[in-house]
C-alpha cells in the first residue's frame, strides 16, 4: 500500500515540475534594440537590374567561373570552416547531454563470485573442500524531478548555443568566400596595373633610346637624357614592386584554397580580366536585411542562453526531489545447499538548501551580469551590422558613379599623351611636356583600375555585410536546397 501511495504522488510531482522560476525571455527586435537602426537605409540602394540573383547563388553569377571554383575549393579544405563544423559537433553533444538530464537513468549491475575453502584444523591433511557461489543482480533507477525548470532551461541554453554554432558555420563560410573573392579581385587588379606599368616602361625605354641619340647628335641637352633615364629607372622599380604584390596575392590564394601554386597560376593565367558580378537585391528595410546576418543570430542566441542560465541559477535556490528505486536478486550456494534473496526499494529523496552564505544568490547575480553583457553585445552587433551595410552601400554607389568618369579621363589623357609622344618623335615637342603627359596618363590609368577594383570589392563587402543570404531555421526550411558549395548549404551530417 505504501508503494502505491508513493507511485500515486508521481503525477502530482510532474505537475509541480511544470513551474519555471526566473525571467521570461523575449527575442529583442533589431529595430528597437539600438537607436542607430533607422526605418530605412540612408545609403543609396543598388538600382534594380534584370536578372538580379539572390545572395546564396551570387558567386556562380560572376563572368569568371574561377571565382566560384576557388570559393568551393576553399570551403572544402579551409581549417576555419573545419573548426566551425567541429564546434557544431561539440554543441550538439552538449545539447544532447543537457537534454538527457530531463529523463530517468537506469543502471544494471551483476556479479557472480565462486570461492573454495578448506575446513578442519589448520595445517591438517585430508580436510574437506568447500565450494561456495555468491551471485547477485541489481537494477537501479533514479530521476531528479525538474520542479522549477532548471534542467529544461539548461537544455534550452544548450540548444540555443547549438543554433549559434550553426550560424557561426554559415558566417565562417560567408567570410571565407568574401576573402577569397576579394583576394582574387586584388590579384586581377594587380595584374592589370602591372601590365600597364610594363607597357609604360617599354614606352619610356623607347623614349630613352631616342633621347640618347638626340643627345649624342647635339640636338638635345644632356639634362633631358638624365631626366628620361631617371624616369625609366623609376618605372622599372615600380614594376618590380607591383609584380611582388601580385605574387603575394597568389600566396594568399594558395593559403586560402590549398591549391598547389603551379596549378593555381595556370588557372589564374586563363583569364586576366577583373571579374564582374551580377547585382543582387538589397532589402530597403534594415530589420529584414539585419535578420540575414548570422553574427546577429549568434548574438541573439547567446543572449537567449544567458537568459536561460538565470533561470537555472534561480532554480538551484529551491528544493530538489529525486525518485530512487532499486530491484535486487541475490543467490548463495554453499555445501550443496542454496538460498535466494530478493530485494526492492523505492522512495523520494529531498534536497533542501538551508544555508550557503549567499552562494546561490551570488550565482544568480553572476548569471544576470552575464545576461546584461550579452545584451550589450547584441546591441553592439546590431549597430556594427547597420554600419557595415551603410558603408558598403556608400562605397558601392560612389564607385558606380566614378567608373564612367574614370574611364573617360583615362581615354582622354591617353589621347593627350599620344599627341605629345608623336610631337616628341617628330622633333617639335619637349621631353618635359612628354613626361608630364605620361605621368598624367599613368595616374588616370591607375585610377581607372582602382575604381573598377573598388566597384567589385564594394559588391563583395555588401554581400558579406548582408550575411551572404543566410536565413534562420524557419526561413531556411522554406527555401529550396542551396547548391553544394554555396554558403547556405547545410553542414555535412557525416562530419558534424
Amino acid at each position: 500500500m505504501r508503494l502505491l501511495k508513493m507511485l500515486g504522488s508521481v503525477p502530482l510531482l510532474s505537475v509541480i515540475a511544470g513551474c519555471v522560476v526566473g525571467p521570461t525571455y523575449q527575442v529583442p527586435s533589431p529595430t528597437t534594440s539600438s537607436q542607430a537602426v533607422l526605418p530605412q537605409f540612408q545609403g543609396a540602394l543598388p538600382k534594380p537590374e534584370a536578372g538580379a540573383t539572390d545572395l546564396t547563388r551570387w558567386w556562380s553569377q560572376f563572368d569568371d567561373p574561377l571565382v566560384a571554383e576557388l570559393i568551393a575549393t576553399a570551403e572544402a579544405s579551409n581549417p576555419s570552416v573545419a573548426q566551425a563544423l567541429a564546434r557544431i559537433k561539440q554543441a550538439r553533444a552538449t545539447a544532447g547531454s543537457a537534454g538527457s538530464a530531463l529523463y530517468p537513468s537506469v543502471a544494471a549491475d551483476a556479479s557472480s563470485t565462486r570461492s573454495k575453502s578448506l575446513s578442519g584444523v589448520t595445517g591438517g591433511f585430508g580436510s574437506p573442500t568447500i565450494v561456495s557461489t555468491n551471485s547477485s543482480a541489481t537494477f537501479d533507477a533514479s530521476w531528479e524531478l525538474d520542479l522549477f525548470g532548471g534542467k529544461r532551461k539548461t537544455a534550452e541554453a544548450a540548444n540555443a548555443r547549438l543554433f549559434a554554432r550553426d550560424a557561426d558555420w554559415y558566417g565562417a563560410k560567408v567570410s571565407l568566400a568574401a576573402e577569397v573573392g576579394s583576394t582574387l579581385v586584388d590579384y586581377r587588379a594587380c595584374v592589370a596595373t602591372a601590365a600597364m606599368l610594363a607597357q609604360d616602361l617599354k614606352s619610356r625605354e623607347q623614349t630613352a633610346q631616342l633621347t640618347a641619340l638626340k643627345v649624342k647628335a647635339g640636338f638635345t641637352a644632356p639634362a633631358d637624357g638624365a631626366l628620361i633615364n631617371g624616369s625609366t629607372a623609376d618605372a622599372r622599380q615600380k614594376l618590380v614592386v607591383q609584380r611582388t604584390e601580385c605574387d603575394l596575392n597568389v600566396k594568399a590564394l594558395v593559403a586560402l584554397t590549398d591549391i598547389p601554386e603551379p596549378l593555381l597560376r595556370t588557372k589564374l593565367a586563363a583569364n586576366e580580366r577583373l571579374p564582374t558580378p551580377r547585382a543582387f537585391v538589397v532589402e530597403s528595410v534594415p530589420a529584414q536585411a539585419l535578420s540575414q546576418r548570422p553574427d546577429i543570430a549568434v548574438a541573439e542566441r547567446e543572449l537567449a542562453a544567458a537568459s536561460a542560465e538565470i533561470n537555472v541559477a534561480e532554480a538551484n535556490r529551491y528544493p530538489g526531489i529525486s525518485l530512487l528505486g532499486s530491484i535486487g536478486i541475490g543467490g548463495f550456494r554453499f555445501d550443496g545447499s542454496s538460498s535466494r534473496s530478493d530485494t526492492w526499494s523505492f522512495g523520494p529523496s529531498l534536497k533542501l538548501p538551508l544555508f550557503d552564505a549567499g552562494l546561490r544568490k551570488a550565482q544568480v547575480d553572476l548569471a544576470q551580469g552575464r545576461y546584461d553583457e550579452a545584451y550589450a553585445g547584441y546591441q553592439l552587433q546590431v549597430r556594427t551590422a547597420a554600419r557595415e551595410i551603410e558603408e558598403a552601400l556608400v562605397r558601392l554607389d560612389a564607385a558606380a558613379r566614378r567608373e564612367d568618369d574614370a574611364a573617360l579621363a583615362a581615354k582622354e589623357y591617353e589621347s593627350y599623351f599620344r599627341a605629345n609622344d608623336d610631337k616628341f618623335k617628330a622633333g617639335s615637342g619637349s621631353l618635359f611636356e612628354l613626361e608630364d603627359a605620361r605621368r598624367t596618363f599613368l595616374a588616370a590609368q591607375t585610377t581607372q583600375i582602382s575604381v573598377q577594383h573598388d566597384h567589385v570589392t564594394a559588391w563583395i563587402a555588401l554581400y558579406k555585410a548582408l550575411g551572404g543570404g543566410w536565413r534562420n531555421q524557419t526561413e531556411q526550411a522554406a527555401l529550396p536546397a542551396a547548391p553544394a558549395g554555396s554558403p547556405n548549404a547545410a553542414p555535412n551530417s557525416d562530419r558534424s
